[in-house]
């Protein structure tokens, strides 16, 4: 259940009082001088999830932001001095936007609510009430004037004509609120018509009642704008992750540091090797070292060219293009083993130029240390002197170079600065093999290698390896030992059900990171009717924030039941249905995720180092950050960058506004734009 972000805080007493009986602060001298306007935003956080969320889309999009805790002791008091100063005899607002719980969490009569009220007046700064209910203070009617207050699991939401028209103009216009569980209340909020001064942005049908009411809106009065939020959200939620963007712009008005991206990319590894094949009776993989009782049951799963057939129409029918992660040497070896005749392989490489390639490793060998697999779990072996056994440098990077060369000669097309490893072997494997093969980095700078995939559940972070950076990348819950629907839903019972009902058990060892099924899925229709939703929502849920690492699955995927299309169709359905044309997801090479995450690192770094100056004066924007450090700015249609002569437009068109890593030009100091 999401937070209600303590709405007994809020009542009808303190709604408006406070912040209407301000006076506007009469003009001034200075008011002739365009005032500087810094590009960071002000979040006052009292400890609820929907301010959580709001910081989490600011951090996670690069922008800077400053946090005071409501609940600190030693936070600083809100006032004139601490909101704007005067920087060359310019009056400096310090904050560009300004994120509160609700409309006033200092409570009645506050001294800090009336210097944020005048802050926000002097210098044209909006609000953001993070959430609140629906009352007359911030522009709506009681609930009991037509509106509701409840539950809102389900709830079929709509961006209205406005909301199109101004933050929300990348929707396709629904916004369906989340309903995973009958079980638990996921969201709670009210629905209020709007009084004067309220635009509403985002409006819903009242239950058992007549016509439409607001979730969303801007209001208008005394000079200032808030946009209202009236029901709570945690920052995973669909419905706030597709606001998310939104809320920021308005916030922003259009212009800020950070940039975002909808991104999905799926690796599809072990192309033309086999992949072992689940066993339903042993509960485990044949072949697999852990698997008792497997010997010569082994049995494996591998595309035909009828599945390669269906992939590249696949492709072509969705508009999206599939990794192949190859593993040359495995293939040729399966095709020595079956009358020297690979269809298969002759059909992918036929259409070679409908997908893009990576390298896999030559014949998918572990390339850490050299494995004991007579227990288990393995364990690395060790010579004489104790010293653990690695593969050497030249056996790893023969498996690069060779699978390099058999796709060079087939005429495949690869970026050779790519790697991924089968199962991410010679990066660091706990707990059995907890750094990574001393010899690994040697082998990639060997071969050219900066951008080597990992995964993402053992390692979320980039890092270093050399010269070469890691490319985490999302393992997707579709099983690599598994062909068919049936077989999917076998092994994930097994997983995910208790001893009791058949299952492992793992799900009751581990119920911090593990829930049992309630009862073991039906084989003939679980997958599609329970593995596939939940996956397909994951996928989306990474999609929705901002979040470009790669997901991966395996060939086998692709073959028999073709067990991956359910979840992919699932995942682009769903996003093109709730997103307009201007926001495309954008489908990228891992090496252009290897820069875009490096490249946020080092933002990252610079913000945290306090070594980033950027602000607003008039028409005009200037981005100042450490030299080598590249910038993500978001600007409005029709901004110009700035060149040593003359301008030229900036960045790149994405969701209704335009944005890019961006740097000074030659002999310049600084990154200018000139807003239309």
């Amino acid at each position: 259940m999401v937070n209600k972000n303590r709405m007994n805080r809020v009542a009808a007493a303190m709604a408006a009082a406070a912040l209407m009986s301000v006076a506007v602060p009469a003009a001034t001298a200075e008011a002739a001088v365009a005032p500087r306007i810094d590009l960071k935003v002000l979040v006052v956080d009292d400890g609820g999830s929907s301010v959580e969320a709001i910081t989490a889309e600011l951090r996670d999009t690069g922008v800077p932001y400053t946090r005071v805790d409501l609940g600190s002791a030693g936070r600083p008091v809100i006032n004139a001095a601490f909101l704007s100063d005067t920087v060359d005899g310019r009056p400096r607002a310090k904050y560009q936007g300004v994120v509160l719980p609700n409309e006033n969490p200092f409570g009645s009569g506050s001294a800090e609510a009336a210097a944020l009220a005048s802050y926000e007046t002097t210098y044209g700064i909006r609000q953001v009430d993070a959430y609140t209910w629906a009352h007359p203070g911030v522009g709506l009617e009681y609930t009991d004037n037509g509106g509701y207050g409840g539950q809102l699991d389900g709830t079929q939401a709509a961006v209205t004509a406005a909301g199109k028209a101004g933050p929300f103009g990348y929707l396709g216009g629904q916004v369906a609120f989340e309903d995973n569980s009958s079980l638990i209340l996921e969201s709670y909020g009210f629905m209020g018509k709007p009084r004067a001064g309220y635009t509403s942005l985002l409006d819903a049908p009242v239950p058992g009642g007549t016509g439409r009411a607001s979730l969303v809106g801007e209001y208008t009065h005394d000079g200032r704008s808030e946009l209202v939020v009236t029901f709570g959200y945690n920052q995973h939620q669909q419905q706030y992750r597709l606001l998310a963007r939104g809320i920021v712009e308005w916030l922003t008005q259009g212009v800020h540091l950070g940039q975002s991206r909808n991104y999905f990319a799926v690796h599809v590894d072990d192309v033309f090797a086999p992949d072992a094949r689940w066993n339903k009776e042993l509960n485990c993989t044949p072949g697999d070292y852990a698997c008792a009782g497997g010997e010569g049951q082994e049995s494996t799963i591998r595309m035909t060219a009828a599945d390669a057939q269906y992939a590249a129409q696949w492709q072509t029918a969705k508009s999206f293009k599939l990794d192949m992660l190859f593993n040359a040497g495995a293939g040729e070896e399966w095709k020595a083993e079956n009358g020297g005749v690979d269809a298969m392989t002759a059909q992918l490489v036929a259409d070679r130029a409908k997908y893009r390639w990576m390298n896999h490793t030559y014949s998918h060998p572990f390339l850490g240390c050299v494995q004991d697999v007579t227990t288990v779990p393995w364990t690395c072996t060790k010579n004489a002197q104790g010293a653990i056994n690695w593969m050497s440098r030249a056996e790893i990077s023969a498996q690069i170079r060779d699978n390099n060369n058999w796709a060079a000669a087939k005429g495949i097309t690869t970026d050779r600065t790519e790697l991924v490893t089968g199962e991410h072997s010679g990066l660091k494997t706990a707990p059995q093999q907890p750094q990574d093969n001393p010899n690994l980095a040697g082998a990639l700078a060997d071969n050219g290698v900066k951008w080597a995939g990992s995964d993402n559940s053992r390692e979320p972070a980039q890092r270093a390896v050399g010269a070469a950076l890691t490319v985490p990348r999302h393992p997707m819950n579709v099983y690599y030992n598994t062909g068919t629907n049936a077989e999917m839903a076998d092994e994930y019972n097994w997983i995910y059900t208790s001893r009791a009902h058949g299952g492992s058990g793992a799900c009751e060892d581990n119920p911090g990171t593990s829930t049992c099924l309630p009862a073991p899925l039906n084989v003939n229709t679980g997958y599609l009717d329970h593995v596939v939703p939940q996956e397909a929502r994951t996928a989306l849920r990474h999609v929705l924030a901002n979040d470009p690492r790669p997901h991966y699955v395996h060939q086998s995927n692709l073959a028999e039941d073709r067990t991956l299309y359910p979840v992919v169709n699932r995942v682009l359905d769903t996003y093109r249905a709730l997103y307009a044309p201007s926001a495309p997801i954008v489908n990228q090479s891992m090496k252009d995720t290897g820069v875009e995450l490096s490249r946020r690192a080092a933002w990252d770094k610079a913000l945290a180092e306090n070594k980033v100056t950027a602000y607003r004066i008039g028409k005009d924007v200037t981005v100042k950050a450490p030299s080598g450090v590249v910038a993500p700015v978001t600007a409005p249609n029709g901004t110009k960058k700035q060149l040593l002569l003359g301008t030229t437009d900036f960045g790149t068109a994405y969701a209704g506004t335009r944005s890019t890593w961006t740097a000074p030009e030659l002999l310049q100091s600084a990154v200018t734009l000139k807003l239309l």
